[in-house]
């Protein structure tokens, strides 16, 4: 409970001393401002990985984490030191390249997982300066961005394979015993690179962390970091692998951790967009990211050019990756998308640089991008499927067409008709791009579509009543609903404050504009409950009955079938009874003792999968293989003990398990130990 208790208060901490409190909005705002107008910037993870080619001891599907996954000796990787000569490097081609492509800023990997430095370090020979070719690659580079006019970035890894203090060490790494590691040692080194990297190079746009996950790494370390980042470059932007929260490869922090100013997914687009945050797809154009000869499995041209027209459709940012070779070249495959999608940008550009992401839920041919004021709204419609018709037809919109071109035809104005809530554009015979033919359409006003609005409550279920409310952002709309399941008409209920429910039902609701709807109608089902029953539980004792397995899984196993390695009680839901670090499971067994009755918001935050169970209910479901994942579910209780049951496993990689649980209108707090129990009923 002591720790549970601190733990608040250090999240209470966050909340009332992060920058905002020296910051305002508007502040970060005109911090972020050039990075949200460029939307489209090069990653380059380069290093001594690049030598071996992705390829060892005749596999030859390694990349940059060659060292970890081929099981490397660390005084055999430091051999490459020695044969790290990129004699071809060319920091203004490289620069040239990017601007060429449309590409705004550039992040390059300062330092990777395995510790190596590609910039003249004085708190490590393990740098670019140790190798024969004893020139600082981030100087070169800072110089060619400045003439170029390309914001320089910063890749910064947390893990390091090769310091030292550095801990966890590899499970493989028999040969490097961890005793005598000072964890708070290697902090203050890479605190002290930071710096080096901070004061020696100009004005850096983003620091861009990674390699957070493993268990050495927390919130605290994390805070602090962006703390001091942002002390010796007050206007710079640093992505939330800072903290210690990331939920896995779809980028976002789980809510309640530090998050640092945007999010990060990897290798993946969200399938909606996400107003109000800001955040970047990171993304290979083959199958690495480091140089692996041996992998010519690109991406087309017309994907790239499509993921960054869906990012930005989104209100992302695509930072795409080249791995440069060991002689410092790009490979070719990547010149020649980068070149393709130069011609592209060189066209279109106005339609991806400083636009906001898309008013309409969806669109049958393509993407939209937006650019909006007071008085007009400019709507980039980029057109996947040409019409075979020659009619480009935008449903659901009410502003009065002003004017239409295609931008690879700018001079020629193109026919625009409204028919009530449709606009339709005749378009030529022939697309002028057979990838994305960008339409800009200029309309009256701000942009007004007619979405569906939204339906706002805390939960789908609930015990007495629900609140309801609904929301658009829509101008001069009245909100018509209905609770019965009917479609609303101009003389249903007319919204004007929430509502509340105290019977199952469906609400419906539509938008009305001078009595005509003027949207789509938004539709909910929600379910009044009893709450579930407690249980009698005789003999109480505290803590978790647990059952502790080894094996090689993918997902979770019917651990109820399996013999346990060891058994126990435990006080929370923790690993310390495990024996070895990957390739392990847990189930935990027991009661929840609720302290009140009402609705209760379960979550399981696990790096690799979980599963929470309420009685025979599966209230969590956070199976497979991820990182940390933070996944919840709901459930109504009664006052009482209530059987619970936890199940986890962990593969490889970093390993995590935590279980939350917050009854509506409370905050958020890990399960506390005096709430669980074990015993006979």
């Amino acid at each position: 409970m002591k720790n549970t208790s601190i733990l608040i208060l250090f999240v209470l901490t966050w909340s009332f001393l992060s920058p905002a409190q020296a910051q305002s909005q508007a502040e970060k705002d005109t911090r972020m401002r050039w990075w949200r107008e460029a939307r489209f910037g090069l990653f380059i993870h380069w290093g001594l990985y690049a030598i071996p080619a992705g390829e060892w001891e005749g596999v030859t599907t390694y990349g940059e984490w060659i060292r970890h996954s081929a099981k490397i000796p660390l005084p055999v990787y430091d051999r490459f030191i020695a044969q790290f000569n990129p004699t071809l490097f060319d920091a203004d081609a490289w620069v040239r390249m990017a601007k060429g492509a449309g590409m705004k800023y550039i992040v390059i990997t300062s330092k990777h997982h395995d510790g190596f430095c590609l910039f003249d370090s004085k708190y490590t020979d393990f740098d670019v300066m140790s190798t024969p070719f004893k020139r600082d690659i981030l100087k070169e580079l800072a110089a060619a961005c400045g003439k170029h006019g390309i914001r320089l970035c910063f890749y910064h890894s947390i893990m390091d394979w090769h310091h030292p203090d550095y801990l966890p060490r590899r499970e493989w790494e028999t040969d490097r015993p961890g005793e005598g590691a000072d964890y708070d040692r290697y902090y203050r080194y890479m605190k002290d690179q930071l710096k080096e990297l901070l004061t020696n190079y100009g004005d850096i746009g983003v620091l861009w962390f990674d390699g957070e996950w493993e268990s050495t790494w927390n919130s605290r370390y994390g805070w602090e970091t962006y703390q001091y980042v942002r002390g010796l470059q007050p206007d710079i932007i640093i992505n939330n692998r800072v903290g210690a929260g990331r939920a896995g490869m779809e980028g976002f922090t789980i809510a309640g951790e530090f998050s640092g100013d945007f999010g990060t997914p990897e290798q993946e687009i969200p399938a909606t967009g996400l107003p109000g945050r800001d955040w970047e797809t990171c993304m290979t154009m083959n199958d690495h990211w480091g140089y692996n000869k041996h992998n010519h499995n690109y991406k087309s041209t017309k994907q790239l050019i499509r993921n960054l027209v869906d990012i930005a459709s989104k209100g992302g940012n695509f930072l795409l990756n080249v791995g440069p070779t060991a002689e410092g070249l790009f490979p070719q495959a990547s010149i020649e998308h980068l070149q393709q999608m130069g011609e592209w940008m060189a066209v279109n550009g106005e339609a991806i640089y400083a636009t906001r992401a898309s008013p309409f839920k969806h669109l049958d041919w393509g993407r939209c991008t937006i650019k909006e004021s007071d008085k007009s709204t400019r709507l980039y419609l980029h057109v996947f499927d040409w019409p075979v018709d020659g009619k480009l037809v935008v449903t659901n919109i009410y502003n009065q067409p002003d004017r239409a071109v295609l931008l690879a035809q700018s001079e020629r104005a193109l026919e625009v008709e409204q028919t009530g809530e449709e606009i339709i554009i005749r378009l030529p015979e022939e697309a002028p791009d057979p990838y994305d033919s960008v339409v800009a359409l200029d309309v009256d006003g701000k942009a007004d579509i007619g979405n569906p609005p939204e339906i706002l409550t805390e939960f789908d279920i609930f015990i007495d009543s629900l609140k309801v409310e609904f929301a658009a952002e829509r101008e001069n709309v009245a909100f018509r609903y209905t609770v019965d399941g009917t479609n609303p008409t101009a003389g249903s209920h007319l919204y004007a404050r929430p509502i509340f429910i105290n019977q199952s039902a469906t609400v419906r609701v539509r938008c009305f504009r001078d009595a005509k709807p003027v949207s789509g109608v938004a539709a909910k089902t929600f379910a009044r409950v009893e709450p579930r029953s407690a249980q009698l539980l005789k003999n109480a004792r505290p803590g978790l009955r647990y059952r502790y397995f080894e094996g090689e899984w993918d997902a979770l196993p019917a651990f109820a079938q399996m013999d346990a390695l060891k058994s126990g009680v435990a006080p929370n839901f923790t690993f310390s009874p495990r024996r070895q670090e990957e390739r392990f499971g847990f189930e935990y067994t027991g009661y929840i003792r609720i302290p009140e009755d009402g609705m209760y918001i379960f979550y399981t935050a696990s790096d690799d999968g979980s599963r929470l169970y309420i009685g025979d209910e599966l209230v969590v479901d956070n199976d497979l293989l991820h990182g940390v994942l933070e996944r919840r579910g709901v459930i109504a209780l009664s006052e009482g003990f209530h059987p619970i049951r936890v199940i986890y496993f962990e593969k490889t990689g970093g390993d995590a398990l935590k279980v939350s649980v917050q009854k509506a209108g409370m905050p958020k707090l890990l399960v506390p130990d005096d709430w669980l129990w074990h015993g006979e009923e």
